[in-house]
Order: structure tokens, then C-alpha cells, then sequence
């Protein structure tokens, strides 16, 4: 195992827990914004998920993959999806997504088990 997925996203939301007492304007403002980008529309919460989990593999977020594949799990992905998610991913990002997307791949595979 390269990382304990499901530790990185708890570890971060302590740390995120912090900045949000320092910050609550600015932490209510973001949370505000994912609950808009998110919500279900002309794409679903599974596709926009997928989008952010293809953006934090090619912007290389070690976080990002960590709570955006957890939410794709949540929101049905399938390993199929993930996996073919990873192939856009590289092919905008080049190598450095391919070690991104492997992480990715491990990340899912965690949540996916976790049920």
C-alpha cells in the first residue's frame, strides 16, 4: 500500500478544522462553492466528482485525490470509471499523472472496500 487513503482524508479534515476557526469567512465561503459545484444538474454529483478527482490527479493534490475519489465512491464511480478517468488524466497531464492516477486507483480501490 503507497497510502492509507482513508487517513489522509481524516488527518486533513482535522487539520482543515483549524483554518476554519481562523478563517470561518473565508472556510463558510468554499463551503458554499463545493455544495453549489457539486449539486446534482445537467451533470451528476458522480460525473462532477469524477471531474474533480481527474483535476486533483493532474494538479497532483494528494488531499484532493483522498476526498474527491472518497465522494466518487460515495456517488457510485465504478473502478471502470476510475480507471478510465486516469487515462484522460494523463493524457492532459502526461507522466506526472500517471503516478497521480495510480495513487487515485489505490485511493478507490480503499473507499471501495470500506463499502
Amino acid at each position: 500500500m503507497y497510502k492509507d487513503w482513508a487517513s489522509t482524508a481524516d488527518e486533513l479534515s482535522t487539520l482543515f478544522k483549524e483554518v476554519r476557526k481562523g478563517q470561518p469567512d473565508v472556510a463558510k465561503g468554499f463551503s458554499a462553492i463545493a455544495q453549489a459545484a457539486t449539486a446534482d444538474g445537467a451533470l451528476s454529483p458522480k460525473t462532477k466528482e469524477l471531474i474533480a478527482v481527474a483535476i486533483s490527479v493532474a494538479t497532483r493534490c494528494d488531499g484532493c485525490i483522498a476526498f474527491h475519489t472518497k465522494a466518487a465512491v460515495k456517488h457510485g464511480a465504478t473502478r471502470d470509471e476510475i480507471l478510465e478517468m486516469i487515462g484522460v488524466s494523463v493524457y492532459m497531464g502526461g507522466g506526472p499523472s500517471l503516478t497521480y492516477g495510480a495513487q487515485a486507483l489505490e485511493a478507490y480501490d480503499q473507499f471501495a472496500a470500506q463499502g
